[in-house]
């Protein structure tokens, strides 16, 4: 019998990113793995729906509960509890790799470490180059970078998560050439589409990794 790889999935929004990973899978573009969850920082994110529809089990874990629980306590110290609880659901599915698609929050080392400990690898898409535009509105970020004249390229990559954001070691990266014309809605079109591929590419690459 085939020993499938399990794969959890974290997300913020529409969930493009996801779909990829959904449709990869279920036509064994990635081969031997299941995504068995899919946790979302927010209730409206319609990746939430792409992923019942496929049928896999979905959360809901928003730190705006744990704001108003721990509210007499530091913003540091309430993401770190937040963070905590994260790693014990996830932990509960038993993940052999972990996906960040578009999770649009930064995981501390009460997250971190207890993954590390447990051997489950974590990874990031981030639409720039290493070392380039971290953090949010990256691709906003370069279009008026380009338009500056200070760089001529952006791209993809997929990740390791380390604590320092969208710092950990490339798996995999795709150069894009920018273009004089292009408007900031078709640059984005263009880099999701990109987006898609190397998100199957980067997590075969990484579930190949596991043991």
């Amino acid at each position: 019998m085939t020993a499938y790889k399990r794969i959890l999935v974290l997300i913020s929004g529409n969930g493009t990113n996801l779909q990829a990973l959904i449709d990869a899978a279920a036509n064994s573009e990635i081969s031997n793995a299941h995504i068995v969850h899919v946790i979302s920082n927010r209730k409206d994110a319609y990746g939430l729906q792409r992923a019942a529809k496929a049928g896999i089990k979905t959360s809901y874990h928003n730190l705006l509960k744990y704001k108003k629980q721990y509210g007499d306590q530091s913003v540091e110290n309430v993401r770190a509890i937040y963070d905590a609880d994260l790693a014990e659901m996830v932990l509960k599915n038993t993940p052999d790799l972990v996906v960040c698609a578009g999770f649009m929050h930064i995981l501390t080392n009460k997250f971190l470490r207890p993954l590390q400990e447990a051997g489950v690898p974590i990874i990031n898409l981030h639409p720039a180059l290493p070392g380039q535009f971290n953090g949010v509105d990256a691709i906003s970020r370069a279009y008026r970078a380009f338009h500056r004249q200070e760089i001529t390229k952006t791209g993809v990559m997929i990740h390791y998560v380390i604590s320092a954001v969208d710092m950990g070691e490339p798996i995999i990266l795709k150069e894009i050439e920018l273009r004089h014309g292009e408007s900031l809605e078709d640059l984005e079109q263009r880099i999701h589409v990109v987006e898609w591929q190397t998100i199957v590419e980067g997590t075969t690459l990484a579930l190949a990794k596991t043991r």
